[in-house]
């Protein structure tokens, strides 16, 4: 019987490349899935053997270890460069949307607050 090993919802596509290779190198026998047309399926990595899971998550385990360090490094290097983009940068380069959206947010919480009183709540 196949065992989910990892979905691949929201993964990048490097991680999922890497996964892939991390399986194939140590021999450990594996399928995937997609979330089909419409990604309404599940989009995973399968194993086949179930015997494979603890040496699988082992090897995962350590790989997300080394990820979780280079990934870190990779931010601090962009954001002591200045070209990691935070809130506001990221909100200057779209000051319509962002705009909108803050006028969206309020006028929601200004509805809700608003029937929240009238109800003498």
């Amino acid at each position: 019987m196949a065992i989910l090993f990892f979905s691949l919802r929201g993964v990048p596509a490097d991680e999922i490349e890497d996964v892939r290779q991390l399986l194939a190198d140590n021999a450990i026998e594996f399928y995937e899935t997609s979330a089909g047309t419409w990604g309404t399926s599940l989009a995973a990595i399968w194993l086949y053997h179930a015997e494979d899971l603890p040496a699988a998550n082992e090897l995962f385990d350590r790989y997300q270890t080394q990820r979780a360090l280079t990934q870190r490094a990779h931010y601090q290097a962009l954001k002591s460069s200045g070209a990691a983009v935070g809130f506001w940068r990221h909100n200057l380069a779209r000051p319509l949307r962002f705009v909108g959206l803050s006028i969206a947010i309020a006028l929601v919480a200004f509805v809700s607050l608003k029937w929240l009183f009238e109800l003498g709540l």
